[in-house]
């Protein structure tokens, strides 16, 4: 599955889960897109904003002058970005169950279900 395809199925999964008040699956999902944002973010230093303007160094002018266009994902990075989330709340909901706090152990669990539905349709049950 394309990166491009990772982020349409995760915003339409955002959109149904918010109609069905559902919010462990918003929660997931919200984070799974926020990972993917931040791992299109143009590093500090570089970008317009890394020019000299008129009045400062390091200065812009113009409104929205210090945006810069994020990063394109390379190939595959989507899907590994979301199964690292997968795997972060599997590690926390093992550690949670061993401390003896189920109740949030089965939410993670709930949430990875998520995020495992988007990468492939027929896990989540």
């Amino acid at each position: 599955m394309g990166d491009e395809a990772i982020r349409d199925r995760l915003h339409r999964a955002l959109r149904d889960a918010m109609r069905a008040r559902d919010s462990v699956a918003v929660s997931a999902l919200r984070s799974a897109l926020a990972a993917l944002d931040n791992a299109g973010a143009v590093p500090a230093g570089q970008g317009p904003a890394a020019a000299s303007g008129p009045h400062f160094a390091g200065a812009v002018a113009g409104l929205g002058a210090a945006e810069v266009p994020r990063r394109g994902l390379a190939a595959g990075e989507a899907e590994r970005i979301v199964r690292a989330e997968i795997a972060e709340r599997e590690a926390a909901a093992a550690g949670y169950e061993e401390a003896g706090h189920g109740e949030q152990a089965s939410r993670l669990r709930q949430e990875a279900g998520v995020l495992a539905s988007i990468l492939d349709p027929g896990a989540r049950g």
